[in-house]
């Protein structure tokens, strides 16, 4: 299992879970995916919309000031 790291700190909504969903389609079945994303619209879109394409969200923490990670498990 591998994990790779996506910074979508910097883009707006939609691209924030496009971004994410390209990243998740590279990955192999069990892989994680390191989100890092500011709060706000990110920060509640890309967990749910993650969780309803069928992906498991593992965690979703603060990391520092506007910055959180969220981890997703194809």
């Amino acid at each position: 299992m591998a994990t790779t790291t996506l910074d979508i700190t910097k883009e707006h909504c939609p691209m924030t879970f496009v971004k994410t969903k390209i990243a998740l389609s590279r990955l192999q079945t069990g892989d994680t995916l390191e989100v890092l994303l500011s709060e706000g619209e990110p920060l509640d879109n890309v967990p749910r919309n993650a969780k309803e394409q069928g992906y498991n969200v593992i965690s979703v923490e603060h990391v520092e000031g506007t910055t959180h990670k969220v981890i997703i498990k194809k």
